[in-house]
């Protein structure tokens, strides 16, 4: 029987607690949200909101073809410019997805007879990007670039390390300033991906390859996402012009895609001129993502420091972080749960997003759910 083999691991996964489903929300959903990733609030900003709307309305509901046909707007090009500027680059380009950006940099880097050293803590996109990469690819340990060093010796060819800046199950921060010497020693490229720096990390929220001074180098380059701080959709690989010039020409995740909605690039590009006008939002999601986790502590539960705006409470097991997220759902609070595969470790988790808009009394409140429903 065709697909047959679907019912077999479906079982596997009901027996493993993995199960995974859809749960449409409402508009106005009653719950707290500590699940999303609207780390500084701006999804549902009137600034942003209206900045989709017009839009919208200017440039029609979708961008219409690939950005080397008909999907490139004079909005999607200020869009790249103020980005770029913002966090220091030479150059950007706008792809209709983070996952895209990340698919896009790694393959167009790392040509045949080529070197990827990978983190083994990475996100899934760039895990796809290397595997489908034309270059071969060893997996590191995780943060250690000494490991990275090593493995860029093995090859004498051209050489790319890829990581995360922050990481998204732990919001663990990758020691940049450190890898960077690594690759530099090597003569090696660094690609970034800052979808968790971005507006959170950095001055105003300029990222964390500007906080550890590579911004504008040209050995750096950089992937943002446009769904998290900037409350929108889309991502971006930021770098020198020459990089982002081959992109242009060799990324097949740019070149046949259809273009960022304009409503999304709108709505980005208002986000990213707030944050310009109001820095201090990054420096509020920082605060209460370190509040929150003293306060989880203080209950006695076993969270992770955060390094931005993510925070990991550990569960005993897949079951029961399903069962923990469930109650906290029934008692009003909406959280993140990370369970294999999503976790490189095999540890289960609560995940939490500090939101610069959070009260201290919804951050209060927040903590006791979480507390009150531990397994």
């Amino acid at each position: 029987m065709a697909f047959g083999w679907i019912d077999e691991q479906a079982r596997l996964r009901r027996r493993a607690g993995l199960v995974r489903t859809l749960r449409p929300r409402p508009a106005d959903s009653p719950l707290l949200d500590l699940a999303s990733n609207d780390y500084l609030g701006l999804a549902r900003h009137p600034g942003v909101t209206e900045g989709a709307a017009r839009a919208a309305r200017t440039w029609g509901g979708g961008a219409t073809g690939s950005r080397l046909v008909t999907g490139s707007t004079r909005l999607h090009a200020e869009l790249e410019r103020e980005l770029a500027e913002f966090c220091g680059f030479e150059a950007a380009l706008v792809l209709s997805s983070g996952y895209a950006a990340n698919l896009a940099a790694v393959t167009a880097l790392a040509p045949h007879g080529s070197l990827i050293v990978s983190d083994a803590g990475n996100h899934a996109s760039l895990i796809d990007g290397c595997r489908l990469a034309r270059g071969t690819t060893q997996v590191v340990a995780h943060a250690d670039p000494d490991a990275v060093r090593k493995a860029l010796r093995t090859c004498d060819g051209p050489v790319l390390a890829v990581s995360d800046t922050v990481f998204s199950v732990d919001g663990d921060a990758a020691p940049l300033t450190a890898l960077a010497g690594a690759c530099r020693e090597r003569g090696a490229g660094l690609l970034v991906d800052d979808a968790h720096g971005l507006g959170v990390l950095g001055e105003g929220g300029r990222g964390a390859p500007h906080a550890a001074g590579l911004a504008g180098a040209d050995d750096v380059v950089v992937t943002v996402t446009l769904s998290k701080s900037l409350g929108s959709q889309g991502g971006a690989v930021l770098g020198p012009a020459r990089v982002i010039d081959h992109l242009v020409n060799a990324a097949r995740t740019f070149i046949f895609d259809t273009g960022l909605a304009p409503a999304a690039a709108g709505a980005a590009l208002a986000a990213l001129r707030i944050l310009r006008r109001e820095p201090e939002r990054a420096a509020r999601a920082r605060a209460v993502a370190g509040e929150m986790h003293t306060r989880l502590t203080a209950a006695g539960l076993e969270a992770v420091r955060p390094d931005a705006a993510v925070v990991s409470v550990r569960a005993p097991s897949p079951e029961e972080a399903v069962r923990w997220a469930a109650a906290c759902r029934a008692a009003g609070l909406a959280v993140g749960c990370f369970r294999p595969p999503s976790v490189p470790d095999g540890i289960s988790r609560l995940r939490l997003t500090a939101r610069a808009d959070l009260s201290g009394e919804q951050l209060e409140h927040a903590v006791r759910v979480i507390g009150e429903t531990r397994p």
